[in-house]
Parts: structure tokens; sequence; C-alpha cells
């Protein structure tokens, strides 16, 4: 499929209900984005509902979802902990994905280091945060201007020799960092911000697809599926599905290396959510 090409239209019409993350993982493509489960505003300190965030996490594996994305910098690693907290000891098919190079110092205070040294320490902690010997995926949430991408990549990839990590992955990137990174090490996933409406990253996806890398686009909820100029599938228009899931669908539609990650504080719009995807519920 060309970057040109339509949204709602799909090679595959139905989508395929996994994908495999770094050519081993199996993850159903409807994730869960931790990211709300954190204090606010700028989501900054401890989740406020804890016990309900607990519940909301096990709900979702109850659901059939089997991928999580969370980062150091919710919180900062409180959603980590929380995640943990929550699901700990884990299921056997559950995959977490964190991120570092990012420390948060306020709700409006983000510092990028995407040094060798900064992203070992930060891998250890996610370890430790998670209650986990390796982590299944670990993203570079955003590009340090600081440091060369191949300096941060090679740093993950270290850690991914010595069994730390499963697989790397890089946010916010663009085609061409890409490339240099990959150019380093073996790269499974992309995380940038895209959906129905915000099509930046239209390239980004065909290229992914084609690598066999994932893409795992943030915000996919950010454009109101019922906004004017928004592509509608005729299951919304029929009453078939709500808005949020017609949204999810069509970007499971758009490609089978898609992997949605909408986050959310309630287990109503949890459970809508999943049912984008054809869950258990």
């Amino acid at each position: 499929m060309t970057a040109t090409s339509n949204l709602s239209q799909s090679a595959s019409p139905n989508g395929d209900a996994t994908f495999a993350l770094g050519g081993d993982l199996a993850v159903n493509r409807v994730g869960l984005g931790a990211m709300r489960l954190t204090g606010q505003p700028g989501n900054f300190g401890p989740y406020a509902a804890w016990d309900e965030g607990k519940r909301l996490l096990s709900r979702a594996v109850e659901l059939g979802i089997n991928f999580i994305d969370t980062a150091r910098a919710y919180g900062p690693q409180w959603n980590e902990k929380l995640i943990a907290e929550a699901l700990h000891p884990y299921p056997d098919d559950l995959v977490i994905a964190t991120k570092g190079g990012i420390d948060k110092l306020s709700p409006t205070d983000l510092v990028r280091d995407g040094s060798a040294a900064a992203l070992a320490k930060q891998i250890d902690e996610a370890l430790i945060n998670l209650r986990r010997e390796t982590i299944d995926l670990f993203q570079l949430h955003w590009v340090d201007p600081n440091t060369p991408i191949e300096v941060s990549v090679r740093a993950m990839d270290d850690a991914r020799r010595t069994g730390k990590l499963r697989h790397i992955g890089l946010c916010n990137v663009s085609i061409e960092e890409l490339n240099r990174a990959m150019a380093v090490a073996p790269i499974a996933s992309v995380q940038n911000r895209y959906n129905i409406l915000e099509r930046e990253h239209d390239a980004m996806v065909d290229l992914t697809a084609a690598a066999g890398i994932a893409f795992i686009p943030y915000g996919p909820l950010g454009a109101h599926p019922m906004r004017a100029g928004a592509p509608l599938s005729e299951g919304v228009s029929a009453g078939v599905m709500s808005p949020a899931q017609t949204a999810l669908r069509q970007l499971l539609d758009r490609s089978p290396n898609i992997i949605v990650i909408p986050g959310t504080t309630s287990i109503k719009h949890l459970e809508e959510n999943a049912g984008a995807g054809g869950g258990k519920m």
C-alpha cells in the first residue's frame, strides 16, 4: 500500500488479529497505553486512584490485551511500578514495552538524555520497577539532540546482547533516523503520533510494514472520527461500531503491522476499545 492510500482501505479487510513483535512475540493488535494512569496534571507523580488503576490493568488482561505500553517518563517511573504491582507475576504471554531517554523533573520539565550512561541506568531501573529479568521491548522515547542516535541504539543493543532487553524500538523518529538506527542494530518497533486525520507518518507505516517492524501509533484517538473530514467506515455509519472503535478499526485495517495503544482511566472505555479488535469481551 502506498503512502497516499486511503486509511479506510486495507489489503486485509478484517486485519490480522496478532503481530509478531520482533519476529517472536505474538501480541494482540489492540493494546493499552498506560500513560494516563499517572498523577495529574502533567502525568506527574503516582496515579491518585492507585487501586482503580490496578483493577483497570487486570481487566485489560482479562479482555485479552497482552501488550501494555509505558515509559520511564510516566510519573516518572510510577507507571512502571503500578503495572508491576497490578500484574506481577505476569501471564506468560504478556508483553510490556517501556521507554527511556527522558527524565521528567516536573509536569512541564522534560530532559532528554540518550547517552549510553543514562540509558544503561534507566534500563536497570526499569527492570527493578517492572520486576522483570528481561524487558520485552525498550524504546528510545525521543532522540537526544546532543547524542547521535547511533550512540543511543548501540547502548540499547549492548543491553539486548547481555539479556536485559529482548527487543529495541524507537519513538518520534524520522525515516532517516530509522535507517541510521537499523544500520546499528535490529529495530522491532517505531512509535510515532498517527491517527485517522493526522497522517504525517504514512510513509513510515509502509516502510515499517515492508521491514517487518511494528508501527505503534500513539494518540490513535487524537482525531475524533466524527470530526468534519474524517473518513467513516460503514460500521460506524450503520451504528455497529462506536466512533472510538471505528477510529481504531481503521488504523488496524490500514496495515497489518499496526498495534494500537489507546489509553484510558475508564474500564467502560477500555472494554469499548478492546471491542475494536474483536477481543474476549
